[in-house]
């Protein structure tokens, strides 16, 4: 196996893309609250990115492709990342802040701990349980609001519950990435970035039509016709489109192949970082001193866990 090259500068602006553009999107997300019904605005974000990859990858949708055999697997896929992850952040994002949502999602790589050793049997290291106590005592600073005293009595907001689970959801989506079923993803449509989403999105926009679908259902009547058309929802949607969905996937994919994903994902943690810069700046929500201690806690367990003896 190749060892991973060396972090250039080059190699870090790329890393340093998707966490900008990931946290524009809560940001956004946040911002859309009210104009559009949240899994309706996840549906045509990846109804969008899914008719600009067309272009690149429509091989994929062909019979000889590879992705109908794995049509199980990509369906699953397509459920978690595409119609599941982003709709609950969205949903997280009516009564919790970009802020919060995106400290909870850092969480994200001890929720894969913890779903390793449940769902795959791997064990868990005396070092890996220490940073996953560190990075969850983060979460709960961040969920509790700074007031520690108040955990016995806790009661999240909606957003931080749509959070958590938004967070379990992209957890195990990832470890379907690394454990692929048996005989591997096809090599054509695993060795072009293009492809591999088209895959997802090509079921994930069948999940995501049902839940849009269920939403303008449940709906009341004073909000079903409240979807505001005009150029704030129609940016916002070229936004996410292109920027998180394809072009952070793009970047992200490169930086890992470069440096490998324990690098990558301190660059992932950024995200509340940059969040927080947007959110003070575009939305007037200040971060506090509680999402400062969260957020040294979540990274300092990511980094007790993944560092190398």
């Amino acid at each position: 196996m190749t060892a991973p090259a060396r972090l250039t500068p080059g190699t870090m602006a790329l890393l340093l893309i998707p966490p900008l553009l990931w946290a524009g999107n809560a940001v956004v997300g946040r911002l859309m609250q009210g104009a559009i019904p949240p899994i309706t605005f996840n549906f045509l974000r990846w109804v969008l990115a899914g008719a600009l990859l067309l272009p690149l990858a429509a091989w994929v949708l062909r019979p000889g492709s590879g992705l109908w055999p794995q049509r199980r697997r990509f369906a699953l896929l397509g459920l978690l990342g595409v119609g599941l992850y982003n709709a609950l952040q969205y949903m997280a994002l009516k009564t919790s802040t970009p802020i919060n949502v995106t400290l909870v999602a850092s969480s994200i790589p001890v929720w894969m701990l913890l779903l390793g050793r449940v769902l795959y049997g791997v064990p868990v290291t005396r070092r890996a349980a220490v940073g996953a106590v560190l990075s969850l005592a983060g979460v709960a600073v961040v969920l509790a609001r700074g007031d520690l005293a108040q955990l016995g009595a806790l009661r999240l907001v909606a957003g931080d519950g749509w959070m958590l689970l938004a967070a379990l959801t992209w957890a195990w989506y990832s470890w379907l990435l690394v454990r692929p079923p048996e005989g591997g993803y096809p090599a054509r449509i695993k060795a072009d970035w293009a492809a591999f989403l088209m895959a997802q999105i090509t079921f994930g926009l069948g999940w995501s039509g049902l839940m849009t679908a269920g939403e303008w259902l449940t709906l009341p009547p004073a909000a079903a016709g409240h979807l505001q058309w005009g150029w704030p929802l129609i940016a916002a949607l070229v936004y996410v489109a292109i920027g998180p969905s394809l072009l952070a996937y793009r970047s992200w994919g490169i930086g890992v192949a470069r440096v490998g994903p324990t690098v990558a994902g301190f660059f992932n943690n950024l995200t509340p970082l940059f969040a927080a810069l947007m959110s003070a700046t575009l939305l007037g929500e200040l971060p506090q001193l509680y999402h400062g201690v969260g957020f040294v806690l979540i990274v300092g367990g990511i980094f007790v866990t993944t560092r190398r003896s």
